[in-house]
Parts: C-alpha cells; sequence; structure tokens
C-alpha cells in the first residue's frame, strides 16, 4: 500500500512540476491534442504503460 500512495504521490509533484513550471506548453498541448488520431492517441499511451511496467519490473527486480 505504500508504494501505491508513493506513486500516487510521485505522478502528483510530477503533474505539479509541469503546471507550475510550464503552464503555456499545457495550454499548446491542450489546443493541439483534439487534432491528433485517437490511434496515435492510443498507441502512445499503451507505449508509456509498458515503459512504466518495464521501468518498474527492472527497478524492483
Amino acid at each position: 500500500m505504500a508504494d501505491l500512495l508513493t506513486g500516487i504521490a510521485l505522478f502528483l509533484i510530477i503533474e505539479g512540476l509541469v503546471y507550475a513550471l510550464a503552464p503555456r506548453f499545457i495550454v499548446r498541448m491542450a489546443k493541439i491534442l483534439p487534432s491528433v488520431p485517437e490511434e496515435h492517441l492510443r498507441l502512445t499511451g499503451l507505449a508509456a504503460v509498458v515503459l512504466g511496467v518495464v521501468l518498474v519490473w527492472f527497478l524492483r527486480g
């Protein structure tokens, strides 16, 4: 349970840093996002999930 909460805390820290340090970038991305094909978004999200799982597997293994 502590690992899950640590993961959520790290996510919030990184997300907060992005909004605090690059708010214009976030606004531009929000404007561009609707024009990106759904398949590309899905593949990018899946790649991020796979990369995250592999990183956790290597770090914990």
